[in-house]
């Protein structure tokens, strides 16, 4: 089984910066994808990055391009996710999650995070 656990959310103002990180433990595969969904109150849950098992490919939906940076540590088991010049409209519970598909425009995985949330305010 593997157990993925995200930390490093909070509240911020707009305009600042934000690192989540998801550490995975229990079995562990080395080469998964993952990547980091996020839902908005009354919203359904969108794929926000995702990132191959070699960092060599990285995606992301449009509305975080150019502000959101995915990586990962494999040798540490831990995927991150840099959020700088933050909206309000980012606020959101940000889901970490690993394996399963991965494709430029979607995500299909096998294991979820618990979620962490992250609220900006304007």
């Amino acid at each position: 089984q593997v157990q993925l656990g995200e930390s490093g959310g909070g509240l911020v103002q707009a305009g600042g910066s934000l690192r989540l990180s998801c550490i995975v433990s229990g079995r562990t595969f080395p080469n998964y994808p993952m990547g980091w969904f996020r839902q908005a109150p009354g919203k359904e849950r969108e794929f926000v990055a995702g990132i191959n098992w070699s960092s060599s490919s990285t995606y992301y939906t449009d509305s975080v391009k150019g502000r959101f940076t995915i990586s990962r540590d494999n040798a540490k088991n831990t995927m991150y996710l840099q959020m700088n010049s933050l909206k309000p409209e980012d606020t959101a519970v940000y889901y970490c999650a690993a394996d399963g598909e991965l494709r430029e425009t979607y995500y299909y995985p096998t294991f979820w995070g618990q979620g962490t949330q992250v609220t900006v305010s304007s």
